[in-house]
């Protein structure tokens, strides 16, 4: 069956083939001397117009093309024989599949996908050979600068990775701020068979920046321009993605388009689905040139070596130039100077079949690329309004585009067996520390949560700080869950200075503090606030992970190591600045106590001076923090002496002492063997001691803690005996390491009592 299969599909190939040669000679009479190529058909199932080009001139023209013909006719009658006699014809693997096979022999068309696939009758049992080899790295570069971007790219990377089956380079030119988010994300992601590489799109401003551009990108929307000279010399083809892309289908499929290019096509594109270069969306629209259409640039197959040949560089440049003497600037920044070069070299490009292009700004013929959800491919948001934009069908496209949003990131950690990866010495590490633990161990799923990586995404938000004018500034670190949301602006309204947050949430927590962050004047008001998204994994809330998170981000000298439960005194922030220059912080290891106390008022008319809060500590609207369930924590502080204190006065570290410390931002971190509730500021106090920091408290600076629901992590301390019993053992052996590491000079901390 198979055999017959085969021996039909083959015999009617190499009749097309043969009937090519008159239809060809037919197109060339018909043609003449035609100058402009006329718009090709949106729709993957109308069949697809060639592209045809004024470079094949004349009688020798026609007779090159007629000869390769005859040579594919040739090939294919070979492969027929050998069918005949039971011989199966295997494509070889790699990077050059046979693509009389399978692809189109017209030159400057796509193949017409779609209708292959869709056409009634056309089923069949004949094997497939996959275009693409399982283990063949598909390269992917991507232009992305700034916050915003950053956030974007990650949906983009997520909708790959979900069909992806091969391995994935990716290949980010980037800003400074861009790469650190990246680089941070992709660290902690530990996504198997991915490898990343970033280029620094600040050396590459000089090749582009002679080009005005009125696009909302900016100078980077037009580095694609330059990744002939950007990316690696020896790296072949590349597919190029703009980070409002979506896939809906394994990235393996267009990769595989690669070898479907003809003769000196060298870009694959998909025809621009609005009117925009047709030059009549208003009077006096006078758009770049373009072929018929033009092209859109948000989805391009670049073969990069044969662009290098043939002077990509000096082609660009030299089209750019001439087009800006009457344009005076681009529109659609690097789109518009591809279709100027296309205009003069259609022969260079490679008609995608529009569903890898699908776009969905406002009036575009999209619809047209498609019929059913099984047609779509890529997904294109290239209108500023992005999920706000005008489409037939945008409230799908939006599910589509929120279900990767919002998807576990984690679950992306796919192996991909049978394939060789390079040697992840991180991965490694951690494997072998997960594997010396004992999985019997009572305190097993506690000892695992120290060794974690939680995918961490950096600045979530836009973050622009103002710089100080000396280094006396401090930032105040806090860590919160989303229970803990409504605490943010209350903060901000209290403290003036930089703040770096760590944020604990799922992936579509993210979503939902954006949106709730996006829709607050104040936090949309303040730039000096840094949002570090640590992702959701595990049973425990790595409380300490959080800390060492935002405390890691502090840019400022000194840091004010607070919680997202207490509001600083007003004016707290101008106070520390003025009393780290007072205690000469710069040259002495201190650790400035901001006194800590509590309301059990959700609405309290806030002390703005010490002598209100003490009017109201008399009045038992406030008390000094804990004092009722947990006296030692901030015993040592000596609230009786700060009642009447007017200058600093040092006191001396206790058992189980965890006050609210300035401190300069080189300070130990937190121990992160302390997750959820117990000991966890308990600890790092003990360090600050062990390291010979001096504990002085200010007098006239004071916080309050607001009321709220106990945590998950409190009532799990209260109720599970099991969990207070691993707390006391991880105390115990964090008191033995402390022995092992400071000497004679910790033995003070094995005496100290249980946090109970």
């Amino acid at each position: 069956m198979l055999g017959m299969c085969r021996g039909r599909r083959k015999f009617l190939v190499v009749s097309l083939a043969l009937l090519s040669i008159p239809a060809l000679t037919w197109l060339y009479l018909s043609v003449g001397n035609f100058q402009e190529v006329k718009p090709m058909p949106l729709s993957p199932v109308d069949p697809q117009s060639p592209m045809v080009s004024a470079v094949p001139r004349g009688h020798h023209a026609l007779e090159i093309r007629v000869r390769e013909v005859e040579e594919e006719n040739r090939t294919l009658r070979r492969q027929l024989s050998q069918s005949q006699r039971g011989h199966a014809h295997k494509p070889p693997h790699g990077h050059h599949i046979n693509q009389s096979r399978t692809y189109s022999t017209e030159e400057g068309t796509g193949d017409n996908e779609g209708q292959r696939s869709g056409a009634p009758g056309n089923s069949t049992d004949c094997a497939q050979h996959p275009p693409v080899d399982k283990c063949e790295t598909i390269h992917v570069a991507i232009v992305c600068a700034g916050y915003n971007a950053s956030r974007d790219v990650v949906t983009l990377v997520k909708s790959v990775l979900f069909h992806r089956r091969n391995p994935l380079h990716f290949h980010f030119i980037t800003d400074s701020i861009a790469q650190q988010i990246l680089a941070s994300l992709f660290h902690t992601w530990m996504v198997p068979a991915v490898r990343v590489d970033f280029y620094d799109a600040d050396e590459l401003k000089s090749e582009v920046s002679w080009i005005p551009n009125k696009h909302y990108s900016g100078i980077y929307g037009l580095m694609k321009l330059v990744l002939t000279k950007t990316l690696p010399s020896d790296l072949e083809r590349v597919i190029v993605l703009d980070t409002d892309i979506t896939f809906a289908t394994d990235i393996a499929e267009l990769w595989a388009v690669f070898h479907k290019f003809k003769g000196q096509q060298v870009l694959g594109v998909v025809e621009n689905q609005s009117d925009w270069y047709l030059g009549n969306l208003w009077k006096n629209h006078r758009p770049w040139p373009a072929l018929g259409r033009g092209f859109n640039t948000g989805v391009i197959l670049l073969l990069l070596d044969r662009l290098r040949k043939l002077k990509w560089e000096q082609m660009w440049r030299l089209t750019a130039e001439r087009e800006l003497m009457s344009m005076l600037s681009t529109s659609l920044a690097d789109q518009d100077i591809f279709n100027a070069v296309f205009k003069q070299n259609p022969f260079l490009v490679y008609q995608l079949p529009c569903f890898w292009n699908v776009q969905l700004s406002d009036h575009t013929r999209s619809e047209k690329c498609y019929k059913d959800v099984s047609d779509l491919k890529v997904i294109h948001w290239n209108s500023p309004k992005k999920l706000r934009v005008k489409n037939k069908h945008v409230e799908f496209f939006r599910n589509l585009y929120l279900t990767f949003l919002e998807y576990d990131g984690n679950l992306l950690r796919r192996e991909l067996f049978g394939c060789p990866s390079e040697a992840d010495h991180n991965s490694e590490n951690l494997q072998k520390k997960l594997s010396e633990l004992d999985e019997d161990d009572p305190c097993y799923e506690f000892r695992r949560e120290r060794f974690t990586v939680h995918r961490t995404h950096l600045y979530f938000l836009h973050y622009e700080p103002e710089p100080a004018s000396d280094s006396t500034d401090v930032t105040l670190v806090a860590q919160l869950s989303m229970d803990r949301l409504q605490m943010l602006e209350a903060i901000c309204k209290h403290w003036e200075g930089p703040i770096s947050l760590a944020l604990y949430l799922s992936d579509a927590e993210a979503q939902q503090f954006l949106r709730y962050a996006q829709g607050s004047e104040v936090l949309m008001g303040r730039a000096n606030v840094g949002y570090h998204i640590v992702y959701k994994e595990g049973q425990f809330y790595p409380v300490n992970l959080l800390r060492n998170v935002a405390m890691k981000h502090v840019n400022t000298t000194y840091m004010f190591l607070s919680d997202i439960d207490f509001l600083p005194m007003y004016g707290l922030y101008e106070y520390l600045r003025k009393s780290v220059v007072q205690l000469d912080m710069a040259n002495t290891k201190k650790a400035l106590i901001v006194p800590a106390f509590e309301t059990l008022r959700y609405r309290l008319s806030f002390p703005k001076s010490k002598a209100e809060l003490l009017t109201q500590l008399d009045m038992g609207t406030l008390f000094t923090f804990r004092y009722h369930v947990w006296t030692k924590g901030h015993a040592p502080t000596n609230f009786a002496k700060w009642r009447t204190a007017t200058t600093p006065y040092r006191v001396q570290w206790e058992a189980d002492f965890e006050p609210y410390v300035v401190v300069r931002r080189n300070c130990p971190e937190y121990d992160r063997r302390f997750v959820g509730f117990g000991w966890n500021k308990v600890a790092h106090i003990m360090e600050l001691d062990a390291q010979e920091y001096e504990f002085v408290v200010l007098p006239n600076a004071y916080m309050i803690h607001m009321p709220h629901a106990p945590s998950f992590d409190i009532t799990k301390f209260r109720s599970n005996k099991q969990y207070r019993v691993c707390l006391k053992t991880l105390k115990e052996e964090f008191q033995q390491n402390m022995s092992r590491r400071y000497g004679f000079a910790a033995l003070k901390y094995m005496t100290a009592e249980n946090n109970s």
